[in-house]
């Protein structure tokens, strides 16, 4: 696949010129050079906005790295500011004994003889205000809430609804990841206003065997179309790393292609790989994937969808601040902050300070969804007021 730009080498008979045609051709060639630039921006712009086959997917991941990064920035920022990032803060408001098997989580009811991870229950709802307000005094724009179920039930949805409102009134952006919803429990959290919805695909449907048995890739193909439907963004990533293929990639990238609109947030995913957890052990005695192909997939995510944020999640700790910095090269902008995620540890959050002004990378303000007012007639008294409707 060709690059962005093509810019000729120069031929070495022009030296043989005199001063004037050297200088007219040099003004012929600017005007051609910027002329071929801005005819490159605008293919490039065009292209990014249709949805790429599985085979051009590929022929993505095979570029030079060096190419397929000036890519990625480059469509980058024709669709973000430029050196802005998006912070958020993850909480685990319910810890420990889910019940699905995913073979990489240390919250697996299945796996917790192995990992001895601690169970916690619903933390208060006052304890998870007072951490989304530490959250935003340290410059997250959204307060992500998880809890480790398989799907919330009936008593746990005026919890998180009560959860959503409250944050949401601090003036932050909400996200959740609670599991399997059905259509009733994603209207109610639409109708709280909640901001993003996370479920991730975590791999290919042709690999996600290999990675769980308790929920189908369908189910959560079905989950993500009713938080789409209900009005609230789609938040929706992988975990590279789990021992799929190259292939794998390609195959998940195509998936998020093959949705109605690809998801307005894309976690990407280095697996943690946990001792005790089936693809941890496993991964942890046949070796780690290579960041670069990590970065390459950040990339290829950062190209195929060009509008969605790109966040770097998982795996982040254990990486040098050239690697990171290559991962926002590639398109991410968007980050945890914070010296914990769920249940694994993340970059500290000095170090993302200090990271942040090597860089020159600045913090994205929160934009929450903003309600809706209808007037309501009182019929009896004739009273006018405003109601506020959820979009």
């Amino acid at each position: 696949m060709a690059g962005l730009l093509n810019i000729s080498e120069p031929n070495a008979n022009n030296h043989n010129h005199n001063h004037t045609d050297t200088t007219l051709n040099n003004k012929n060639a600017s005007h051609d050079f910027l002329a071929t630039l801005a005819t490159d921006a605008t293919n490039t712009k065009q292209q990014a906005a249709s949805k790429h086959s599985r085979e051009q997917i590929a022929q993505l991941f095979d570029l030079p790295l060096m190419d397929l990064l000036l890519q990625a920035q480059t469509i980058h920022r024709q669709h973000f500011t430029a050196n802005e990032v998006q912070i958020s803060t993850l909480l685990s408001i319910k810890t420990g004994n889910c019940p699905e098997d995913c073979g990489y989580c240390s919250q697996s009811g299945h796996h917790r003889d192995t990992t001895k991870l601690q169970a916690e229950k619903r933390i208060e709802v006052d304890k998870v205000i007072a951490a989304a307000k530490r959250a935003k005094a340290t410059g997250s724009s959204r307060f992500c809430m998880g809890a480790a179920w398989k799907h919330p039930s009936a008593k746990d949805m005026p919890y998180v609804v009560e959860l959503v409102k409250e944050v949401k009134a601090l003036g932050l952006e909400t996200c959740m990841t609670l599991g399997m919803l059905d259509t009733d429990q994603a209207a109610q959290l639409a109708d709280a206003g909640l901001d993003y919805y996370n479920h991730n695909l975590d791999t290919s449907r042709s690999y996600y065997e290999q990675v769980v048995s308790t929920r189908s890739y369908d189910e959560r193909l079905d989950t993500i179309a009713n938080v789409r439907n209900s009005g609230i963004n789609v938040c929706s990533g992988n975990i590279v790393g789990m021992g799929e293929s190259r292939d794998d990639r390609i195959d998940w990238v195509h998936e998020l292609l093959k949705m109605p609109k690809a998801p307005e947030s894309i976690p990407v995913n280095l697996l943690v790989p946990i001792q005790g957890t089936p693809i941890g052990d496993k991964v942890l005695a046949e070796g780690q994937l290579p960041v670069l192909e990590w970065i390459r997939t950040i990339a290829v995510t950062r190209i195929c969808c060009p509008s969605s944020y790109v966040r770097l999640s998982a795996g982040r700790e254990s990486l040098s601040d050239s690697e990171q910095a290559l991962a926002f090269m590639a398109g991410a902008n968007s980050f945890f902050y914070g010296d914990k995620l769920l249940t694994t540890g993340n970059a500290s959050q000095s170090g993302d300070d200090r990271l942040m002004r090597e860089l020159g990378l600045t913090k994205q303000f929160a934009a929450p969804r903003a309600p809706k007012q209808v007037p309501v007639l009182d019929a009896m008294s004739g009273h006018q007021s405003q109601v506020v409707l959820a979009e």
